[in-house]
């Protein structure tokens, strides 16, 4: 039913897909977010109720081959696709930091102790919007959450937007996945250039293929990249918006 909804998104005319889409979602939307919550409420309780972040730091500064938190100093920055965790606690000299995702509320409810010890501003978005206004943020991250939303050109158009000119977008992509209930797409190299980076100076683009029963992160902080075009393999880029 889900590879048949995204035939249909890619060849039928919006004003029909408009008509279908409450019906697919009816369906599909709450098991995904219901998936998506049942994942991190599993790490909550494996984690003593107190989600580690320790190591965003090293991954958000190993994809923008920065040393430090200098760059993000006195800036907007943001996440996409955040979680629960407080992905961006680790920052102490942004001007703001922001965690956006579409289970928010749920997270606030749920996790509240900790939401609230991660120093950010949590905004909750919608498959089809980021309640941020236009050109606002200076730098977004996002880890391998785009495959998580179901219309990916949307939502790459939310993220262009929120994006002030000539400011940053630093990203880990999982490529080529199969699709799975939380992951309803597949992305590709091209459909990530088409959408979002094409939009973009880039200032570096790396690839690796994801080893089996192996962290495909280390081979980025060693500088063991390998890629064969098709496999199932992860992408970090930084960027700047033209």
């Amino acid at each position: 039913m889900k590879e048949l909804h995204f035939g249909l998104y890619k060849f039928l005319p919006k004003s029909v897909i408009k008509l279908l889409d409450p019906i697919y979602y009816s369906f599909f939307k709450p098991i995904k977010f219901d998936r998506e919550y049942q994942f991190w409420q599993k790490k909550y309780i494996e984690e003593n109720k107190n989600f580690n972040n320790s190591h965003y730091e090293k991954l958000m500064l190993g994809i923008a081959q920065e040393k430090d938190q200098y760059f993000l100093k006195d800036k907007i920055i943001a996440d996409f696709g955040c979680g629960p965790r407080g992905s961006l606690k680790w920052v102490n000299s942004a001007k703001i930091k922001i965690g956006i995702d579409v289970l928010v509320e749920k997270y606030t409810d749920n996790f509240t102790s900790n939401i609230i010890s991660h120093d950010m501003v949590y905004v909750q978005s919608t498959e089809n919007v980021i309640p941020i206004p236009s050109n606002y943020i200076d730098i977004l991250f996002t880890l391998n959450a785009m495959d998580h939303v179901d219309n990916f050109d949307i939502m790459s158009k939310e993220i262009i937007r929120i994006i002030k000119p000539n400011g940053e977008f630093i990203a880990s992509f999982n490529l080529n996945e199969p699709v799975t209930e939380c992951e309803p797409l597949t992305l590709t190299e091209d459909i990530i250039k088409k959408h979002l980076l094409n939009y973009f100076s880039i200032i570096s683009y790396r690839v690796t293929n994801a080893l089996p029963n192996s962290n495909s992160y280390e081979q980025f902080f060693k500088g063991n990249l390998n890629y064969d075009k098709g496999e199932i393999a992860t992408l970090w880029v930084r960027a700047i918006k033209k």
